[in-house]
């Protein structure tokens, strides 16, 4: 019963939120902490993740501080695993793929709030867009990243593409590295039923990039990698035998 209950709250939420963040932006209300966009966000998101009947469980809350104005560094395992996200981290935006602007009325509406849309197809558009959130983080806002690239079929980190570290550096800002545990007995891949349960989120202890340049991103990426793949093995015996660098992206 928990899907159909989801799908309609999703959709009378958005129904209700989505004008309101349009017309904000159309007023040319401003991007801050606590702003019309941010309440909207998380009333969306917490909505949704009490329909669904899922508790969430923050692990290193003393890290959240940390990432205002910073990049976070998030494993993708489920569609849920944004909502819990999008609940619990202080002024956030997403990077996402382009396809979801197209979506009648939701696509509108989180540009608005500051969703980052990206076309993984053109490299050019993709670091502009990397740019721009990179300028968004520098304003405070902390701005949540994939690097896997798509959504797994299990909890075994996959190899990370670059440009999520290109953003970092490009901010100067810190990377959150950033483990969801959960959403996918929640929602997992292929399928859109949605079972209760528990979704952990563990916020580990910043990495800085401060004095990082361009040349230095694998070696970034190697030391986020390494310490998530860490993570998952230590709490939940998660093994993977993947390299933590893609070949592109």
């Amino acid at each position: 019963m928990r899907t159909p209950i989801v799908f309609l709250v999703a959709l009378i939420m958005t129904a209700i939120l989505g004008p309101i963040v349009i017309i904000a932006r159309l007023l040319g209300v401003p991007q801050r902490p606590n702003s019309i966009y941010t309440k909207c966000v998380r009333t969306w998101a917490r909505s949704i993740i009490a329909a669904a009947g899922v508790r969430v469980r923050i692990h290193g809350a003393e890290h959240l501080q940390s990432a205002r104005g910073a990049v976070c560094i998030s494993n993708h395992v489920s569609w849920f695993d944004i909502f819990p996200l999008a609940a619990e981290l202080p002024w956030c935006s997403f990077i996402a793929k382009t396809e979801l602007r197209r979506i009648p009325l939701f696509g509108f509406a989180a540009e608005s709030v500051g969703i980052v849309f990206l076309d993984r197809d053109n490299r050019k558009q993709a670091f502009k867009s990397y740019e721009g959130a990179a300028k968004e983080v520098q304003r405070g806002r902390s701005i949540v990243v994939y690097p896997e690239g798509t959504r797994g079929e299990d909890y075994h980190l996959r190899p990370f593409k670059k440009g999520p570290f290109v953003l970092a550096i490009a901010s100067q800002a810190p990377i959150v590295p950033t483990v969801v545990f959960g959403a996918r007995e929640v929602m997992p891949k292929g399928t859109f039923w949605i079972r209760s349960g528990t979704v952990d989120l563990h916020f580990l202890e910043p990495i800085p990039t401060a004095g990082f340049d361009y040349e230095h991103r694998a070696e970034l990426m190697t030391a986020v990698w390494e310490r998530m793949a860490g993570e998952l093995k230590g709490l939940y015996g998660v093994h993977t035998s993947e390299h933590p660098v893609a070949n592109q992206g």
